[in-house]
């Protein structure tokens, strides 16, 4: 009896450190910053967010947002003939990163520059709003997805 007391009371506490914890770190200061030497960012950063910008010329079409780090987003239709979601926004200079073990490491995306080593963050990839399966420089462009990357 006291046994069966003494794990609830414990894993009583265990909840209340964990849900504080979780408090702590989704308030904690954004250091998102912006790298000066970056190619420049797309004309839609100033612009208002319903605001989309079209880039590129081909036949393949792809919707493309971006998140920042304080849950801004902006808004592109990209148009290429690249193969590759990867491809086609490192010829728009959208995304750069270094190539890594598991494919392009995403660092700079819009001219907005995060580096997990040095901030605690990184740009996290999606297609159609799920956690992409794949790298951006493998994903294959698809019509209709929406890919976007954000700041985590």
């Amino acid at each position: 009896m006291k046994k069966t007391r003494l794990l609830k009371a414990l894993s009583l506490i265990l909840c209340i450190v964990l849900i504080a914890a979780m408090a702590l770190s989704t308030t904690g200061c954004d250091d998102n910053k912006v790298n000066p030497t970056a190619a420049p960012t797309a004309s839609a950063t100033e612009a208002p967010e319903s605001e989309v910008t079209e880039l590129g010329k081909g036949s393949k079409k792809f919707d493309f947002t971006v998140t920042d780090g304080e849950g801004k987003e902006t808004k592109f239709i990209i148009n290429t003939e690249k193969t590759t979601v990867g491809e086609a926004l490192l010829e728009l200079e959208l995304i750069a990163g270094e190539d890594g073990a598991y494919g392009l490491y995403v660092k700079t995306v819009n001219g907005i520059t995060v580096d997990y080593d040095k901030d605690g963050k990184y740009w996290a990839f999606y297609v159609d709003g799920e956690y992409a399966m794949s790298g951006v420089d493998t994903t294959e462009i698809e019509e209709g997805k929406v890919y976007s990357f954000k700041v985590e």
